[in-house]
């Protein structure tokens, strides 16, 4: 089974948080599929958590580290077709990239963020729930 997941799932998993067992559960033995903007994400979450004073440079090293050990699929998406998701929803262009990935590889999608969950619900995106 292919799976389309987004950046909030694999921070949690990444970061060990207390999602991270059941976001592995769902996904074993899945191909994890993604757009091609996730890992200037996952770089931009972690930079952020830097600014922060939330992570150390080395944890956020580690953090890119076990980004780069997890088995994912890159897939391009129509660029166009998530920028008018992006209009549609008043959303960030990352979001719609992910919105885009599930539509057009007509994948489930697996999300932390409620609200990229209720749009892909919206638009018919089968969406796995994390909750038990």
């Amino acid at each position: 089974m292919n799976i389309v997941l987004d950046t909030s799932a694999i921070i949690a998993v990444i970061a060990d948080e207390p999602e991270k067992a059941r976001l592995v559960e769902l996904t074993k033995g899945a191909i994890l599929v993604v757009p091609p903007s996730v890992k200037w994400e996952i770089g931009n979450a972690f930079s952020a958590m830097l600014k922060r004073s939330r992570i150390t440079l080395e944890q956020a090293v580690d953090a890119i580290e076990v980004y780069h050990s997890i088995s994912m699929e890159t897939v391009e998406i129509n660029l166009k077709d998530a920028m008018r998701l992006a209009g549609k929803y008043n959303i960030y262009a990352y979001d719609a990239y992910i919105l885009q990935c599930a539509i057009e590889h007509g994948l489930p999608l697996i999300s932390l963020d409620k609200n990229l969950v209720e749009i892909a619900k919206r638009e018919n995106i089968q969406v796995i729930e994390v909750s038990p």
